[in-house]
Order: C-alpha cells, then sequence, then structure tokens
C-alpha cells in the first residue's frame, strides 16, 4: 500500500455523536477489504480501532484511530474519532488532515448534539462532508424523518443521494439516486424518482449553464449532472445524505462507492499554508509532514502518527524538525493497524503513517528536510478549565507522578499540568472528568503511577476591616546574650488588590535603624498564614510607629520574631474576614438554552455582567466565585444537553458571605489535618 498516486487516496475522519456507529462501520469497511478476517463488535470489545482498555471498558472511541485499507488503485484512510465531548481535541486535529468527512447518526434517533457539533466543525475547518443515516435496521428507525431532521437542523442543501430499501427489520439495502437502476424495487419507484428530480434542480442550482438549460426546459444528461453535483459536494454547496446498516453489512460497499466518487482527494484540494514556502502534492518534492495523533505504545514506545503533506516519508532517515529546530533520526515505519503495526518502506504525499521514539517531536509539529525547511500551523486544541489536583497514592508512585502526567499531556495536548504556587497542587485540567478519569487510568496502565485526584482547594485569601494597634515585646534570657525585641504596630486595611504594605513612623530611635528592615522581613513572613483559616493575609498596610531596644540583647532576630507576633495579636483584632477568588465566565449557548443557564448562574452566587446575541445564540457573561464553578464543565453540559460551551478566567478576590465563612474554615482545618498524616 505503500508509494500509491496522490489522486487515488481519500482521508475521510468519520464524526458522529457517541454510539452512532462509527467503530462498527469501520469495522465492516476493514472486512468487506479482506484486511481482516471478519467483523468485530463493540460490545464484545474486539474491534481494530477501540483496542485500548479504557475503550474496551466504555464501550466507545476515546481517542482517534488510524484505520487503513485498499480498495483497487485506491487506499482509504478513515479516522474513527470520539463522539464523547470530552475528548473533543482528538476530533480537532483529525479534522486537520482530512480532504473529507462521514457524519453518521442513528436512524432512529436522528440529530444529535454530537451531529451539530460534528457539522459546526466541519463548517469551520471547510471540510466536505457526507451524511450517513446508520443503524436503519434497528427498531423506529425512519429515514424520512432523518432527512426532514437533517435539513431542519442544517438546510435543504442536504439531499438524498440513496434510498433506502425497507426500514427496520425490513431494510434490505439501498437505492442510488446519483445513477438510479432501470428497473428499481416498486416500493421505492415514486420516492426514487421525486429524490431524482431534487437532485437534479440541486445540480442545476449550483451551476449558472445548467441553471439557464434547466430553466428552460431541456433535459440535463447523466454526465452534467454528475459533473455539477461534485462540483457542490466538494464545495460544500451540497451534503449527500447517504443510508447504512453497518453491522448488518447493508449499504456499506455503495457508502464506499459515494466516498470515492464524491470527497475530494489529496491532490483535489489547496494545501494548508506553511511558512518557507508553497507546498504541493507532490511526492518527489522536499518532504512536509504534519504529526497530528501522539500515543505511548506499550511496544514501539511513543508512536507519531503523521500526514505527508509533500514529498516522500522513508524508513531509516533523517528529518528536520522545523518548530524545535533539531534534528530527528527515523527508523521504520509504520502503518497503525489498530494495537498492531505493519511495516512499510515509505509514506508518499498526501498518505498517512506513523514513527517511533522520536525524541523531541511532539504533536502539532512540522517534519521536513533541514535543506528545505517548512512550517505548518500547529494545531489548535480546545482549552479546557475542568481541573483536578493529583496526587500519588504511595510514595513509590511520587517519583513517576511528574513524568508520566507530562508523557499523557504529549498524548492528548487537550489536557494540561500545571503547578499552582498559591495551593502547592499539582493540576491536571482538561474538557471533561471523562477525559481526566481515562487519562489516570492511562497513567496507571502504561506508565505505572497510581494517582488520586479530588477537587482542587479554593485559594481563598484572609484580610482586615478595620484599623488596629498591636504590641508584643519579645524577651528571653539564656546563658550569654540573651534576646530583646519590642515592637507597636498600627494595622490599616487597604482597597482591594494592593497588597501589602509596610511604613516607619518611629522617631527618637526607639527602635534603630538597623532593625527596622528585620520588623519589616518579621511582617513579610507572618503574612503568609492568616489567623482564620490559614490562608495567606493580603491587602494590609503595617505601620511600625513605636517600641524599645536592647543594647546588648537585641538583634535583627528578635525584632523578626517580635513583628510576627504582633501582627498575628494585630489580626485577632482587626475583625479578620476571608476573601475568595471570583471569576469570569463566558457562556456561549444556543438561544433556546438561555434562560436554564441563567437560572443555573443564580443558584452560584453569580452577578451577570451582560447578555451578547449571536447567531442563534447568546453569549453570557458574569462573575462568579471559583468554588462555585468547578465541576462547571459537567453542569453545563447538563443544563444545555452538550450543547453550551464556556471559557473561565481569574478576575479579582471578593469578602467571602459570612455565613459561609465557618464552612470553609472547618475545610481548610481538615486539609491541613489530612496532610499531617
Amino acid at each position: 500500500m505503500a508509494g500509491i498516486a496522490t489522486k487515488n487516496l481519500r482521508n475521510i475522519a468519520l464524526l458522529s455523536h457517541s454510539a452512532a456507529g462509527k467503530t462498527s462501520l469501520a469495522e465492516t469497511l476493514l472486512f468487506n477489504a479482506k484486511a481482516t478476517t471478519r467483523i468485530g463488535k463493540v460490545e464484545d470489545g474486539n474491534t481494530v480501532s477501540d483496542y485500548e482498555p479504557e475503550e474496551i471498558k466504555r464501550g466507545g472511541s476515546i481517542q482517534t484511530t488510524l484505520i487503513s485499507f485498499a480498495k483497487g488503485d485506491l487506499k482509504f484512510n478513515l479516522l474513527d474519532t470520539p463522539g464523547y465531548d470530552d475528548f473533543l481535541g482528538d476530533v480537532v486535529s483529525a479534522l486537520r488532515v482530512v480532504e473529507g468527512a462521514a457524519i453518521l447518526l442513528a436512524a432512529p434517533s436522528g440529530v444529535d448534539v454530537g451531529t451539530e457539533k460534528s457539522w459546526e466543525m466541519c463548517q469551520a475547518a471547510g471540510v466536505p462532508r457526507v451524511l450517513v443515516v446508520n443503524k436503519m435496521d434497528r427498531e423506529n428507525a425512519s429515514f424520512s424523518r432523518c432527512v426532514a431532521d437533517i435539513q431542519g437542523s442544517f438546510g435543504n442543501q442536504c439531499i438524498p443521494f440513496q434510498i433506502p430499501v425497507g426500514e427496520a427489520q425490513n431494510f434490505s439495502g439501498v437505492v442510488s439516486v446519483i445513477r438510479p437502476p432501470a428497473d428499481p424495487p416498486a416500493e421505492v419507484a415514486a420516492e426514487l424518482e421525486a429524490a431524482r428530480e431534487r437532485l437534479i434542480e440541486a445540480a442545476a442550482e449550483n451551476d449558472d449553464t445548467l441553471a439557464d438549460k434547466y430553466l428552460e426546459g431541456e433535459a440535463l444528461t447523466d454526465d452534467e449532472v454528475m459533473s455539477a453535483v461534485h462540483k457542490a459536494v466538494v464545495s460544500g454547496q451540497l451534503v449527500p445524505i447517504l443510508a447504512t446498516a453497518a453491522t448488518a453489512n447493508q449499504g456499506v460497499e455503495e457508502f464506499l462507492e459515494m466516498i470515492e466518487e464524491f470527497l475530494p482527494s489529496p491532490a483535489d484540494v489547496e494545501l494548508p499554508e506553511a511558512s518557507g514556502g508553497e507546498l504541493s502534492a507532490d511526492s518527489d518534492a522536499p518532504l512536509a509532514a504534519l504529526v497530528f495523533k501522539t500515543t505511548a505504545d506499550p511496544f514501539v514506545g511513543k508512536l507519531s502518527i503523521f500526514r505527508v503533506y509533500q514529498g516522500t516519508f522513508k524508513s531509516n532517515s533523517e528529518v528536520w524538525n522545523s518548530g524545535r529546530q533539531q534534528s530527528e533520526r527515523i527508523g521504520q515505519l509504520y502503518l497503525p493497524k489498530g494495537k498492531s503495526q505493519e511495516n512499510v518502506a515509505e509514506i508518499t504525499a498526501g498518505d498517512m503513517g506513523a514513527i517511533g521514539k522520536l525524541s523531541v517531536t511532539v504533536t502539532g509539529d512540522t517534519l521536513c528536510t533541514r535543506e528545505s525547511p517548512v512550517t505548518l500551523q500547529p494545531i489548535e486544541f480546545p482549552e479546557g478549565y475542568y481541573s483536578v489536583a493529583v496526587s500519588p497514592a504511595t510514595k513509590a508512585d511520587l517519583d513517576k507522578m511528574s513524568s508520566s502526567l507530562t508523557r499523557i499531556v504529549e498524548e492528548d495536548p487537550s489536557l494540561r499540568f500545571s503547578r499552582d504556587a498559591s495551593t502547592g497542587e499539582s493540576l491536571l485540567t482538561g474538557l471533561g472528568e471523562a477525559q481526566i478519569d481515562v487519562a489516570l487510568e492511562r497513567i496507571r496502565r502504561k506508565f505505572g503511577a497510581d494517582l488520586k485526584s479530588r477537587l482542587p482547594k479554593v485559594a481563598y485569601r484572609e484580610t482586615i476591616t478595620r484599623v488596629t494597634k498591636a504590641e508584643y515585646r519579645h524577651k528571653k534570657q539564656t546563658g550569654g546574650h540573651g534576646q530583646y525585641g519590642h515592637v507597636l504596630l498600627r494595622l490599616e486595611p487597604r482597597e482591594r488588590d494592593q497588597g501589602f504594605e509596610f511604613g516607619s513612623e518611629v522617631v527618637g530611635g526607639s527602635v534603630p535603624r538597623e532593625y527596622i528592615p528585620a520588623v519589616e522581613k518579621g511582617l513579610v513572613k507572618g503574612m503568609d498564614e492568616g489567623v482564620l483559616a490559614g490562608f495567606p493575609i493580603v491587602d494590609v498596610k503595617a505601620v511600625l510607629y513605636d517600641g524599645s531596644y536592647h543594647d546588648v540583647d537585641s538583634s535583627g532576630m528578635s525584632f523578626e520574631i517580635a513583628s510576627s507576633m504582633a501582627l498575628r495579636a494585630g489580626l485577632q483584632e482587626a475583625s479578620p474576614i476571608l476573601l475568595e477568588p471570583v471569576m469570569k465566565l463566558s457562556v456561549t449557548v444556543p438561544d433556546s438554552y438561555t434562560g436554564e443557564v441563567m437560572s443555573d448562574l443564580n443558584t452560584k452566587r453569580s452577578r451577570i455582567l451582560g447578555m451578547t446575541p449571536g447567531n442563534n445564540t447568546t453569549l453570557i457573561e458574569a462573575e462568579v466565585p471559583l468554588s462555585e464553578v468547578q465541576r462547571y464543565a459537567q453542569d453545563l453540559r447538563s443544563v444545555t444537553q452538550g450543547r453550551g460551551s464556556y471559557k473561565l478566567e481569574f478576575d479579582h478576590y471578593d469578602p467571602l458571605p459570612a455565613n459561609l465563612e465557618p464552612r470553609v474554615i472547618e475545610e481548610a482545618k481538615r486539609h491541613r489535618e489530612e496532610e499531617k498524616v
């Protein structure tokens, strides 16, 4: 299969809502192409693409898998993508490297939220697509209802290119509208004639020459219709609707023929822009390839899956990583086949493959030649805001934690690993709970590190609300020199976010000048831990206005201790309060869910800043305490049935309501006791 002509390649992403049958369709296609000897079943855990233990356990795809097979002179690269929102990053990377997409929907249920998102992402990426009404053999399947649902959701440019023969248990195959048989089954003859007429109208609508001919009453030839329809599908002006029953192997070969005929090859489309030169789908040109997926394979180590845009990628060669300005030694190239790999000598322009054990290359990097360097735009992965604090289950896991988290982020760049300086916690951030759970399961299985997770601590702060004075005399007598430091402080509240300020009003040398920096040092250290719940103290001005010293026993250390203790005593008398972090929340939802989202935000102590209408959507901006939106990924998904999206960023600190203080103080105390164990 290596060295195939670029015009004979088809790179197709399989997209859908969860459980619409992408993996089953891929299984049947592999079987029909004689690439496998049996059709695997998702429920049996024996499919080619869902081979990871986490996928078998969940009964669905959680990563993009490359599936390749040949049919005559043609080669098909199918990217089986996850249907669940938490793994959206894999869908983004798949759409970056294909020329076409097949969006599946289940015949009994019709258009789902995953169907809508797949459509929107294809439109944003400019990828031509077909819609596949799968599971036509299931109970309550209705092709006509699905077509009406599709056209109501996406427009009348979506038209049937096939008519199913029967439905549910009576489904027996499909009849082509684009090439209707001379003697179609009687039960679909009328429907087929109407669909054919609509297809001819669509061809004329998208071709000015044909439109004139059609309006003048002249018959359009089959070749004219085919040519106009092909152009309209490639440009996205027409979207074919097909019908299949993947597990029953009905309509699957016809689906493949439609992909072959109507979706473009890498030679038919404009290649992406690259800094360093214009690309061409020429296998003899200098190499330009993009790594779009990285996995940790238990047998070959790190496996980088790439798409070649230009030139030929060869085994046992050397390439240049243009983004990192480093050379990479290439060993054996592979063609992934689920959990196994087939060795290949080369991968030509337009094709896809994999290479193991690259030292510096990660997802989104460009591999090229040092003599003709080019850089493709990196993949823009969705940013998640759902975080968990991770910690090692045992001391043995501590050494593995950092390296394993770094490697799992290489596999899935929509994950982020960071350390929160204010709480000291290690954070793993992603798109949702399922993505985080899967990442921790993979870390346990692949890297042998058992990590615990919980919601992160909220970085509360403490401050004061009134002016107070405090005095402390530090006096300690031991053998030899003793210790003596005496300070009188005035503590004043400051405006929010003004931080700590130190001032001195000492006159007459009651505290020698050389000890004043030590007083400030003691105060700065004391600000690390408040008196209510041990949170850092902010927005306080401390003024040293008097004190005393001893000629022999005074020292910088003595005054440092005295100022720290005086601060603590003064805080108790200054009506301390807790401050909580407040986030800027931006939520984008379909108009029909605006009311539900607003109601939910009202239960979260939020302050609505504004609402901006868009194209059938509303942008809601609000300020909301961090403690109320730590699980907002799940809350928003529940309220909007997965149709909403949001962004979250820190904005400022506000006083915590007094009725909530006891709970936060008790929780902080419990955390400290747990950390001592």
